[in-house]
C-alpha cells in the first residue's frame, strides 16, 4: 500500500514539474512563434502578388519589403492587399480566404488582376490536410490551375468549381483524386470570399 502511495504521489510531482517545464518553453517561445507565423504570411502575400524577394529574407526584410510594395484596405468584411506594378497604373489585388479544412484550418490568398475578374495566383499558408491526397492543395500543379481562370462563369455568376468529372468552363480547375472533401470545402471558402469581392466592387465601383 505503501509502495502505491509513493509511486502516485511521484507520478504527480513529475506530472506536475513536466507541465511546469512544457508551460515555460511555450511562453519563451511564443513571441518567435509568432512572428515566423507572422513571416509566413506575409511570404504568401509577397508571393501571390508577384512582388519580388530573397527567399532567404529573414522576418524583418519581409516587413520591410511588405510595407513598401504592399497597400492594405479594409471595407466591411473583405480586406484587400495590393502590389502596385511599376512603370504603369495597373495593379494586381489578393484577398485572403478562411474556412474549416477535413482535418483543420485551411488559409490562403487569391490573388486577381486588374481587372478583378481574372485570378492570378492562388496560396496556401496553412492547412493539416492529407499528405499526399488534400495536402495537395499547396502543390504547385494544383494552384497553377487557377492562373487565368475567371471567377465567374459563362453566364455571369460568381463563384468557382473544382470539378471531378474535369474542367470545362472558364471558371473551373481539376479536383485532386481521393480528396472530394478537401476539394468542396476549398471551393466553399473561395466562393465565399468571390462573392464578397463582387458585392464590394458593385458597392464601391472598383
Amino acid at each position: 500500500m505503501k509502495d502505491n502511495l509513493h509511486t502516485l504521489l511521484y507520478a504527480v510531482v513529475m506530472g506536475l514539474i513536466c507541465a511546469t517545464a512544457l508551460t515555460g518553453v511555450d511562453r519563451f517561445t511564443a513571441e518567435r512563434k509568432q512572428a515566423n507565423a507572422k513571416a509566413e504570411k506575409i511570404r504568401n502575400i509577397l508571393g501571390v502578388l508577384g512582388v519580388r524577394f530573397d527567399s532567404d529574407a529573414s522576418s524583418e526584410e519581409l516587413v520591410k519589403i511588405f510595407a513598401e510594395n504592399v497597400h492594405v484596405e479594409s471595407r466591411g468584411e473583405l480586406t484587400t492587399y495590393t502590389y502596385q506594378l511599376s512603370g504603369g497604373n495597373s495593379n494586381v489585388q489578393a484577398v485572403p480566404f478562411a474556412g474549416p479544412g477535413l482535418w483543420g484550418p485551411i488559409k490562403g490568398f487569391l490573388a486577381l488582376d486588374v481587372d478583378k475578374e481574372t485570378i492570378v495566383g492562388i496560396s496556401f499558408y496553412e492547412q493539416e490536410e492529407t499528405p499526399g491526397l488534400g495536402g495537395e492543395i499547396s502543390s504547385q500543379w494544383f494552384r497553377r490551375q487557377f492562373e487565368g481562370r475567371t471567377i465567374r462563369d459563362i453566364a455571369g455568376k460568381p463563384g468557382i468549381r473544382i470539378r471531378r468529372d474535369g474542367a470545362t468552363a472558364p471558371n473551373e480547375v481539376d479536383a485532386i483524386t481521393g480528396a472530394t472533401m478537401t476539394c468542396e470545402k476549398v471551393e466553399a471558402m473561395l466562393n465565399v470570399v468571390i462573392r464578397r469581392i463582387v458585392q464590394e466592387r458593385d458597392k464601391h465601383g472598383r
